[in-house]
């Protein structure tokens, strides 16, 4: 259970406070001076900090100065009753997490307190990578012993101590923020600040304010200084989760960022200097958004200074009975069962899916199946309908043939109760479209790549998971371009 503790001397606000954010998730704990606050954290660090700045022992800033040197990357949230205060401006600039306005707007204050603790995780629980399974308790860990997370593996253990900007490639759900926390830390800046920032959950018109933070006045509701996650976080890690949804406006400042660690507030004209080690992620073909004019070549290139990709579930199929264990020692702590195995017919069940949502989806698979098992053995029956049920993998239609009817397509899905409906629509089209564009380039696949504005890495990926090859497109071996 994450642990809360508010630092506050009207306890009337303490107790509204505990009473408001305390859950079966979330212990809070309340001190009325920073001394009494300070001790608590001493003894028994939480995981998140609300911090008045107002204390009758000491001013706000020394409180958050003391907390600071013992752990830097201890989330801080400001409370203040007096809007300009520059108490909360220079503790946001040593790295607070946030700071918010009395009377608090209890909504708000949840929604941040979960990215606290959120990221608290992220900071202070060990990610670790290898073939076998943690001790219980022992932190979370990227699973597979097969050869191309063993790359992967390796590859963390090159770029984690080099103080260079990393792009984590791969499909939702191969755990791309893992690999970022192992990245950070394994890193030689572990022991300071960390923020994680997911671009595509920002509107385009706030994320630039969100990383680089804006001026009083600069824009309609602008009624005080920001501070940006850059400047918050100054001698630490920045992840930039989703990086290819971010606008040309904020890609623009970006990109100078990344070359001279300088950037502008929105709405100011000085230029702030940082220092911050950037890990992007993303589930984009970024070479295809460079060509189409959607994403700037030369971030492209400052991002991809070194690059990690994480394979998909389906072409690693030799991990899924390490991860199934795993999933079941994990469940069955959390849900107090005693399931110890997964029978062999659901293990083939498995083996058999194309796992669009990759180890996500495993592991929501594992837990749906342990809260259906009645013994100690996950039979197939256990399993989603959507697991269970053969995936329907429309053939294409014949060359000359009709095309594909896809709102038909969809209601024998949705009368066949088939689950994944968007990735079996999109498998269909994909198939067609790869097979006429290379009929019509007689299989060479750098012209299809260029006609379907896509990398020749994607049209292969997409290839081999649709099962098709160019030999499929009944074309001259001689004309073929591998």
């Amino acid at each position: 259970m994450a642990r809360l503790l508010i630092i506050d001397d009207e306890a009337n606000v303490c107790y509204s406070l505990e009473k408001a954010l305390g859950s079966d998730h979330l212990e809070v704990a309340s001190a009325g001076t920073a001394q009494e606050g300070i001790e608590i954290v001493r003894r028994q660090p939480p995981d998140v900090i609300i911090l008045d700045v107002r204390l009758p022992d000491m001013s706000g800033l020394e409180a958050y100065a003391r907390l600071r040197e013992m752990d830097p990357r201890l989330p801080v949230i400001v409370i203040t009753a007096h809007g300009t205060t520059e108490t909360a401006i220079e503790a946001m600039k040593l790295g607070a997490f946030e700071y918010l306005l009395k009377p608090v707007d209890l909504h708000h204050l949840r929604e941040v307190v979960g990215r606290a603790v959120q990221l608290s995780r992220m900071v202070h629980v060990p990610t670790v990578f290898g073939e076998s399974l943690p001790a219980e308790g022992g932190g979370d860990r990227l699973l597979g012993h097969s050869p191309l997370m063993q790359e992967v593996y390796k590859a963390i253990g090159r770029v984690a101590p080099q103080d260079v900007t990393v792009l984590i490639r791969g499909e939702s759900g191969t755990g791309k923020e893992l690999v970022a926390r192992a990245i950070y830390q394994h890193s030689r800046r572990a022991a300071a600040i960390f923020q994680a920032i997911n671009c595509a959950a920002i509107p385009d018109t706030l994320l630039e304010s969100e990383l680089f933070g804006h001026e009083r006045g600069s824009f309609t509701g602008a009624d005080r200084r920001r501070i940006g996650k850059f400047e918050q976080a100054t001698g630490g890690t920045i992840f930039m989760d989703e990086v290819g949804d971010m606008a040309a406006a904020t890609q623009a400042k970006l990109l100078r960022l990344l070359q001279e660690q300088r950037f502008e507030r929105v709405g100011g004209n000085t230029a702030v200097q940082t220092d911050v080690r950037v890990i992007a992620a993303t589930n984009q073909d970024l070479e295809a958004l460079v060509a189409a004019g959607r994403f700037r070549q030369d971030l492209f290139y400052r991002l991809n200074v070194f690059t990690v990709n994480l394979p998909p579930l389906r072409d690693r199929r030799e991990d899924l009975p390490l991860l199934v264990e795993h999933f079941l020692g994990q469940f069955n702590r959390e849900l107090g069962r005693r399931v110890r195995a997964l029978a062999p017919d659901a293990l083939r069940i498995l083996e058999q899916h194309s796992w669009p949502g990759n180890v996500r989806e495993l592991q929501s698979t594992v837990k749906y199946a342990l809260v259906h098992a009645t013994g100690e053995l996950l039979t197939a029956d256990c399993l989603p309908a959507s697991i269970r049920q053969p995936e329907l993998k429309p053939s294409p239609p014949a060359a000359g043939g009709e095309s594909l009817d896809v709102a038909g397509l969809v209601r024998r899905l949705l009368a066949s109760g088939q689950a994944d409906l968007y990735y079996c629509v999109q498998t269909a089209v994909d198939h067609v479209v790869l097979d006429e564009v290379l009929r019509y380039v007689k299989g060479n696949q750098v012209a299809a790549a260029n006609l379907l504005g896509i990398s020749r890495n994607t049209l292969r990926a997409k290839l081999r998971g649709l099962g098709l090859s160019v030999e499929k497109q009944l074309i001259p071996e001689a004309d073929q371009e591998v």
